[in-house]
């Protein structure tokens, strides 16, 4: 039984003997579920346990470096083809670590990385950790004032930027100093500029300091992306980066039986994002595996990267696959005959985007993953045998890690197939959030586990569904309304490129679902057909009650819709 059409304790079931029916169900899928409890009411993870470095003084820089591996090429620029060897790697981190450190940058100082994805990148940012800093990252695309409110919060005190902002950010970070990184920089052979940069990154490597960093120490400061209230700097330390590594990207990795020296990732989610920090700056150079920068998305770029250095990982977020989907239509699919596996996580995915790339790339092993920045990524993984692809799941819960599924009005824990608030109680499970005692004592309870906002359910094989926000939800007349069910009504639309709902204020029903579409170009389709054509498709209290046209969607550099904005953009048409 498909379970996403019931919010539970808000649905008008027509019959008595339906509700009767669906708790019985429920109770009997508790009870074969493999990874329900039904007497604690927590799901647990179906992969072995994995015992974590117990050790209390090591910081995730000397874990990623003791690692063995046979790989290459750690680092490739995905424009200019300059690269970074493992032979060099360690040696090149060392060598920033000793400017840093001759600079002044102690145990504690926090380092702002205000740069796109590069080649520097994980230089910058490893070195900077292994020091005992901490390093805070930011969209190289943010405002000014944006940029002047993390750096304040974060009490940073040197930053990192590309060479034509820094002369602005000099302007408006007081006492900050502001190295800038080259665009395109050959780290093999480092020409004497006279720059800051080079001082740093051709210090001797012998000179760098070897501080006692302990796993409970903060290693990095990332900020929520403030979708749904202000950006708080989530606390995240030595041992969740590590714990990180072992139970989402190292594990992972030892589920295929293709060799972590012979993968081939192209770099595209940016470094700043949990997301692609934990993979590209940390976890795959553990394993050997190629890592291919790009500093933006562009799609022309990204064919040609895939092709040209045999990509065989894609990790993605929803606008970027949906892309990818329509120009392997166009195209001559041998462009992408080295592509093994496409993830994709961030943002929910449409089941019409599902399918149209599944359609396009047959042999290629689709999956989505959940995690958040307060969990350091964890959460879970898809992951497909010959038997089982749940493709619009989210995946199964990554090893050390415990759920629950929490009834939001009444506390109580929910068995498989219910409707509810994700819970999370794993080692990658944020210290905090900076300074704001409050927002971390209603995020982690003190039975450490993480409330995460997100409305989900599992099947009862254990697979993860993410339904909607918490805060996002639409209540009308009492009822609960999913945004992101209608999104995928509409998106299912032929004539409809991307959509987004939120919630209006009125009197009498509270709040009503109202649409924001992009249409195709040279559609005709009127507002009423569309309102019409999700009516058919959904109970009446879910209903689009209006619709109005837009030239695109807001969306975070995730993927996620920012509906604040909408929000915003509703109230100027009033």
């Amino acid at each position: 039984m498909h379970m996403a059409a019931f919010l539970k304790s808000h649905v008008n079931f027509r019959a008595q003997s339906e509700m009767k029916l669906f708790e019985e169900n429920q109770k009997q899928e508790a009870q074969e579920s493999p990874v329900y409890s039904p007497e604690t009411g927590i799901y647990r993870s179906k992969y072995p346990h994995v015992n974590l470095p117990s050790e209390p003084f090591l910081d995730v820089v000397s874990f990623i470096f003791s690692q063995k591996h046979n790989g290459i090429h750690a680092l490739i620029d995905s424009s200019s083809g300059l690269s970074i060897s493992y032979s060099k790697l360690f040696s090149l981190v060392k060598s920033m670590a000793s400017g840093l450190h001759r600079m002044g940058v102690k145990q504690g100082d926090v380092i702002l990385i205000l740069l796109p994805n590069s080649v520097c990148f994980p230089v910058i940012f490893l070195a900077a950790l292994s020091v005992g800093a901490i390093a805070t990252t930011m969209n190289p695309l943010s405002s000014l004032s944006e940029i002047k409110k993390q750096f304040s919060d974060s009490n940073a005190s040197l930053a990192f930027s590309v060479l034509g902002k820094v002369d602005e950010l000099v302007s408006i970070l007081e006492g900050c100093l502001v190295v800038g990184v080259p665009e395109v920089f050959d780290l093999n052979y480092v020409p004497n500029d006279g720059s800051v940069f080079h001082k740093l990154i051709s210090s001797d490597p012998n000179m760098a300091p070897r501080p006692m960093i302990m796993q409970r120490d903060t290693a990095a400061i990332l900020y929520s992306s403030g979708t749904t209230g202000r950006p708080k700097g989530v606390m995240i330390t030595h041992g969740n980066f590590i714990a990180m590594m072992e139970l989402f990207v190292r594990s992972e990795a030892s589920l295929y039986d293709f060799p972590s020296n012979a993968s081939v990732y192209l770099a595209v989610v940016p470094m700043f994002h949990v997301y692609g920090l934990s993979l590209f700056a940390m976890g795959l150079l553990s394993l050997g595996s190629t890592v291919v920068t790009m500093k933006k998305f562009d799609i022309d770029e990204m064919v040609r990267a895939i092709e040209r250095y045999g990509v065989t990982h894609l990790h993605a977020v929803p606008p970027l696959l949906v892309a990818l989907t329509k120009r392997a239509k166009k195209d001559n699919r041998s462009s992408f005959r080295s592509l093994k596996q496409v993830s994709c996580g961030a943002a929910p995915l449409s089941e019409k985007s599902i399918n149209e790339f599944i359609e396009m790339f047959p042999d290629v092993d689709f999956i989505q993953g959940y995690g958040m920045t307060e969990t350091t990524a964890l959460g879970t993984r898809g992951y497909n045998s010959n038997k089982v692809h749940k493709y619009s799941s989210a995946g199964l819960l990554s090893p050390n890690v415990q759920a629950k599924v929490v009834d939001w009005a009444t506390g109580s824990s929910l068995p498989p197939g219910s409707i509810g608030e994700l819970w999370l109680r794993t080692p990658g499970n944020m210290k905090g959030y900076l300074n704001n005692p409050d927002a971390t004592m209603a995020a982690l309870d003190k039975d450490g586990w993480l409330h995460t906002g997100d409305i989900v359910y599992f099947d009862k094989e254990g697979y993860l569904y993410v339904i909607d926000r918490l805060k996002e939800v639409i209540k009308y007349k009492g009822f609960q309304v999913a945004p992101a069910d209608l999104e995928a009504v509409l998106m299912a639309h032929p004539d409809v490129l991307d959509a987004a709902v939120i919630g209006e204020m009125e009197e009498e029903a509270g709040e009503i679902p109202v649409a924001f579409v992009v249409p195709k170009d040279g559609s005709s389709v009127s507002q009423q057909a569309l309102m019409d054509y999700v009516a058919k498709q959904v109970a009446p209290y879910k209903k689009v009650r209006r619709v109005y046209y837009c030239a695109s969607i807001p969306r975070s550099a995730a993927g996620k819709i920012l509906r604040r904005e909408l929000k915003s953009l509703f109230a100027s048409r009033l």
